[in-house]
């Protein structure tokens, strides 16, 4: 018999057995492959456990650079409003560095006065704030706040006639309501409206 034969013949053996099919866990028995699927289970409770701690440090990371970032945006947020006020300041500084010399001349201090309104409004709308100047349009009660009713025949009831103070809104959200009057109908003759 040649090792060709032998090696067949083995193979044969292991056929009928059904050994070769089986697992080095099967054919240590029921208890081998118990070990196996519990190791298994263990390799991954361990990756689980890993891949839990990992996510629970990138969230307490994450919660931490938020925090970070939040406070840096309450110390700094004003940073572009603040450099756009400076040159205003600047501005007012000079008109009054020059009312103080024994010349004054007034045309110059009104154009200085002018000048640093223009700043102001230019800091205003870059920063985002628009001014409410009502006069003439209906009252609104989310941007105006009626300080008085006045009688008009000339302007329509419920609209405003005159603005007292100017209201501003910073990107559309009211920051001060304006101050107005508004009209009221007449009252008709007889005491009733």
């Amino acid at each position: 018999m040649t090792d060709q034969d032998k090696a067949a013949e083995h193979a044969a053996a292991r056929e009928q057995d059904g050994s070769e099919s089986a697992s080095p866990a099967e054919a240590a028995g029921p208890d081998g492959a118990v070990r196996e699927q519990l190791d298994l289970a263990r390799r991954q409770a361990t990756e689980n456990r890993d891949k839990y701690l990992r996510a629970l440090a990138d969230l307490d990371n994450l919660r931490k650079r938020t925090a970070r970032e939040l406070e840096s945006a309450r110390k700094f947020g004003a940073e572009r409003l603040v450099a756009a006020l400076l040159p205003v300041r600047d501005s007012l500084e000079a008109s009054l560095a020059a009312t103080t010399g024994d010349q004054l001349d007034a045309g110059a201090v009104l154009e200085g006065g002018r000048a640093t309104l223009r700043l102001l409004a230019q800091a205003l709308a870059d920063a985002g704030i628009t001014e409410i100047d009502p006069e003439g349009e209906p009252f609104d009660p989310t941007r105006h706040e009626a300080i008085s009713l006045m009688p008009s025949a000339t302007a329509e009831p419920n609209s405003v006639i005159a603005v007292v103070q100017k209201g501003y809104l910073l990107n559309d959200r009211v920051v001060r309501p304006a101050r107005v009057v508004v009209a009221a109908s007449e009252p008709r003759p007889g005491g009733t409206e």
